[in-house]
């Protein structure tokens, strides 16, 4: 039994200092350990049993431990030593690897300081091993400084290692004649004898005191920071925070609100209807040490810093808490490091304050999914269509895994599996890998099988405002986009404009009328009790646009109940990318068709020949849509009663004559942007396109009564030129975008953005005013006139279902100095895409889009002045068209425009007002020279939103 742990044994350990000098263990543990006094010789030191080596006396010896390791000892020197001498201990070396120990020395009692130093002294290995050192400190005597003497060390009993002894040894008189003098051994010392090296040591007292000094500091300023921002910090109960920097949109009153985006799509749920593997899902996505830390994951942070500071990921180290307390308090939105300290301190105080299951409850019901879903809850009916209380693990880790990034940006595509299937599936098995890890999900039951995730809403522009005005806030959003704000597109260095319309923290005046708004919601929603169609088919579906003449301001607008789906009155885009959106606007587009007639120099009082033909290519007849134009002008019918009747062939005629081109120009000079072919369906756009090259190669004669779809929209743009006599003002939906100054806590405008009106003179006052002059007769027609004896311009039109006599396109389009009107009434189901009413007759333009457009002219115009629209001049060659004279004098013109079909033409033969029988009107077997067929009809449900294909019939009233 060896007796090194034994304080009685002769072999007792002498003191050892630790491996940070501190005593306290052994010299296998680091620490000191005290030699009983009288068991062994003072300062005596043997170093391995097994083998003997050198030896060397400095006035003490300390003992060695027989295993690898390092120890120190201070050792006194023995009394009536003469300075400078010093005695090596002993050392036994084994079979071991060799060494090396040191021993500080004391200097032995004498005149004069010598720096402490060492010596070395070599030392015999044991038999096999090779040579090693051990170190034993050496004094300087007198001026001089000690020498080093090394003394090699070894493990004992066959172990490798070393074992080290340390002597110190403190500043001793005496003469030069030492070990450590100048004429000793030992290598030249640094003690106060040198007077360059005392100067180096002040100075780096000095500079350590300095540092020390800044360090004390910093370490108090930091503490004060902290301490006093912890104390300052107010915790707001997380059911009283508001969204971040939500933006607000306004009437034109400044006043009503349109929308508040950011919590449109939110419905708040409690922890009770989360399921647990939810949760765990969303802890394994973004803080897995959630139910371990107090709200900051510091070993996060560490981990973090090294990776950013070694160039490794870039990465934070925000922990569910922390990221609830960004989305709950404005304020923690700036990438600092002061608002870092803050948001680490609110964390911790949230933590204090609730409990980790309340703390998820909040997060996950204001943390953004995408898709326009803010919460766990929108986020579950968006991508699963269930509630989040009926989620599978695999569709919580899908839920989970969005959280990262749930839109692209510049750098990433996110991980909606819409959009990024591949990265979203990878980042899916992360979050269910992290949850077998912490032991939330037990590996036999993680899901395989990566879940069925319902595809975005079709054909939809919105982001989550299910409102009838939402739609509203799609066009401000583009109008954002234009003035460069935000980027829908990826542009580099911009947000996007849904991220920035969420948090940018705007104001935003738009042009909405509220009462008009009011107004038209209350006549064109189909579920609404009073409207329109309320009672009617439910397939039904109504859209209207109302703008201001003079300043191109959109007043009122209805597209649908959702601005997250289908935009009945503008451009959607579908789940191919395509652009869609338009309707046939039938004989309602005849109003371009007359304007481009009056602008060729043609008079509204030339004839024109009305009877149906087949022109050469084409497979069918043009005809009058069932109208009997023997019993009325039949080959001498003037342009302005064909208008007012609403006959075909004489626009196909001015068509012709005119080219196709020319009617297509106008409706772009008076704001229709865009147009769609019908065989393929495709938009173009006009204000890029000359007109010249897409008619009549696009664009053939059938342009002339309105086969090709336009938007609600870029119609009332049309007749807003109309009524402002050829003045085009564009339609826009924004008057000022301010945001708030932090500093003054005033509303400022963005520059660069709001109402900026560029008003052109696109079509000359006298071609307007005299197609105004002409479609003033038509309101009376169709039982359309406005209340009070006001003056108004319109004009229906109706387009028929693909190869059968049904309607499916009906309108009412029409204006006075004030307002500029356009309604358009079809089926929201692809299924049923005809429209008749509860008796089975069908809707045609005077019916229900002519009582629309009425009682919604008749309460927006309230207060308003009356118009007095123009009369007609008949300008222009009146022997221009291909016509017969005027009959006798005693054979006058029938009186009356159309045949009798009652008050809403429920008289009238199939096809409303417009008659039966046509069946292709007079186009090709599709419809036109080479057969196109009408426009698949974008819907929502209807495989990718498009309807089956819809006949170019002219069928108008």
């Amino acid at each position: 039994m060896n007796s090194y742990g034994d304080p009685s044994s002769p072999r007792g350990r002498a003191q050892i200092p630790g491996q940070h000098g501190d005593p306290g263990g052994d010299a296998r543990g680091g620490g000191w350990s005290a030699a009983q006094e009288g068991t062994a010789p003072a300062g005596r030191a043997s170093v391995s049993p097994r083998a003997s080596g050198g030896r060397a006396s400095v006035g003490g010896s300390a003992a060695v431990p027989p295993r690898g390791g390092s120890a120190s000892a201070a050792v006194p020197p023995r009394a009536g030593s003469a300075a400078g001498s010093a005695s090596v201990g002993s050392a036994s070396v084994g079979r071991a690897a060799p060494g090396r120990a040191s021993a500080p020395v004391s200097p032995a009692p004498g005149a004069g300081r010598a720096g402490a130093g060492r010596a070395s002294v070599p030392v015999s290995p044991a038999v096999g091993g090779p040579a090693g050192r051990a170190s034993v400190g050496s004094a300087a005597v007198g001026a001089a400084s000690a020498g080093r003497a090394s003394v090699g060390s070894a493990a004992v009993g066959g172990a490798s290692g070393r074992a080290s002894a340390r002597a110190s040894v403190s500043p001793v008189s005496g003469g030069p004649g030492g070990p450590g003098g100048p004429t000793g051994p030992g290598r030249r010392g640094r003690g106060a004898g040198d007077p360059a090296n005392a100067a180096r040591a002040k100075k780096r007292k000095r500079i350590n005191m300095l540092i020390a000094s800044f360090a004390v500091f910093i370490m108090l300023a930091g503490l004060g920071v902290v301490g006093f921002t912890y104390y300052s910090t107010n915790v707001t109960l997380p059911d009283e925070v508001p969204l971040p920097l939500s933006t607000t949109i306004l009437a034109s009153d400044k006043k009503t609100q349109v929308a508040r985006l950011g919590n449109e799509n939110r419905t708040f749920v409690t922890i009770k209807d989360i399921p647990e593997y939810v949760q765990h899902a969303v802890a394994a996505a973004e803080d897995r040490n959630f139910y371990k830390h107090s709200g900051v994951d510091y070993k996060g942070i560490a981990r973090a810093a090294w990776n950013n500071l070694t160039g490794g990921d870039k990465q934070g180290a925000s922990t569910i808490t922390q990221q609830y307390a960004r989305n709950a308090i404005e304020n923690l939105k700036d990438d600092t490091y002061a608002r870092k300290v803050k948001e680490a301190i609110f964390a911790s105080k949230l933590n204090e304050k609730y409990s980790k299951p309340e703390i998820m409850q909040h997060y996950l019901n204001v943390i953004y999914f995408g898709r326009g879903a803010y919460g766990i809850e929108a986020a579950a009916q968006t991508y699963f269509g269930k509630s989040a209380s009926k989620l599978t693990v695999a569709e919580g880790a899908v839920l989970a895994a969005l959280i990262k990034q749930p839109v692209k940006s510049e750098t990433h595509l996110g991980y909606d599996p819409a959009v990024n299937p591949e990265q979203a599936k990878d980042r899916w098995n992360y979050v269910l890998g992290g949850m077998v890890e912490e032991g939330w999900l037990n590996a036999a039951d993680r899901p395989t099988a990566y879940p069925k995730v319902l595809a975005p809403k079709k054909d939809g522009n919105g982001f989550g405002v299910k409102s009838p005005r939402g739609n509203v806030v799609n066009y401000v959003r583009q109008e954002m986009e234009q003035w460069g704000i935000c980027s829908d597109s990826g542009k580099p260095g911009k947000p996007t404009c849904v991220d920035e319309l969420r948090t940018g923290g705007y104001r935003i005046v738009t042009t909405i009328n509220p009462k008009m708004q009011s107004a038209l919601e209350a006549a064109a929603q189909p579920d609404r009790k009073g409207s329109v169609l309320k009672g009617q088919p439910k397939n039904l579906m109504a859209a209207a646009v109302s703008i201001e003449p003079k300043s191109g301001r959109v007043l009122a607008y209805y597209g649908g109940d959702s601005g997250a789906d289908f935009d009945y009155a503008g451009k959607n885009t579908n789940a191919n990318g395509d652009i869609v959106g338009g309707h046939p606007p039938g004989s309602s587009f005849k109003v371009y068709t007359l304007a481009a007639a009056i602008e060729a120099g043609i008079s509204v009082k030339s004839r024109w020949d009305a009877t149906p033909f087949k022109p050469e290519g084409f497979a069918n007849k043009v005809q009058n849509a069932g109208r009997d134009v023997t019993k009325t002008c039949n080959k001498s019918c003037t342009l302005e009663e064909s208008t007012i009747r609403s006959y075909n062939v004489p626009f196909f005629h001015l068509a012709e004559k005119i080219g196709p081109d020319k009617v297509v120009a106008m409706a772009r000079q008076a704001g229709v942007s865009t147009m769609w072919t019908v065989d393929p369906p495709k938009p173009y756009d006009l204000v890029k396109e000359k007109p010249e090259n897409l008619a009549p190669r696009k664009f053939d004669r059938v342009v002339g009564y309105g086969q090709y779809p336009i938007t609600v929209l870029d119609h009332a743009n049309g007749l807003a030129t109309l009524a402002n006599d050829g003045v085009y003002n564009k339609a826009h939906f924004v008057i000022s975008v301010e945001k708030q100054n932090e500093d003054t806590g005033k509303w400022v405008k963005v520059p660069g953005t709001g109402e900026q009106r560029k008003p052109q003179q696109r079509i000359r006052p006298e071609v307007a005013k005299e197609v105004t002059a002409v479609l003033k007769e038509i309101p009376e027609e169709n039982n359309a006139n406005l209340a009070d004896g006001r003056d108004a311009a319109g004009k229906t039109g109706t387009w028929e279902h693909n190869g059968t006599p049904r309607n499916a396109h009906a309108w009412m389009v029409g204006y006075d100095d004030n307002l500029a009107t356009a309604v358009w009434i079809g089926s929201r189901d692809p299924k049923k895409p005809t429209i008749v009413d509860g008796r089975g007759n069908d809707i045609g333009g005077s019916s229900f889009p002519a009582e629309l457009w009425k009682r919604y002219m008749d309460d927006a115009l309230k207060g308003k002045d009356k118009s007095d629209l123009p009369s007609v001049t008949g300008i222009g060659d009146d022997k221009a068209g291909n016509g017969e004279a005027p009959p006798p004098p005693d054979q006058p013109e029938q009186p009356g425009g159309r045949p009798d079909c009652g008050p809403l033409e429920l008289l009238c033969p199939p096809g409303g007002n417009n008659g039966g029988g046509n069946n292709g009107g007079g186009t090709g077997p599709g419809g036109g020279p080479t057969g196109p067929a009408t426009p698949n009809e974008p819907r929502p449900g209807g495989g990718g939103g498009l309807l089956p294909s819809i006949t170019p019939r002219p069928s108008d009233d």
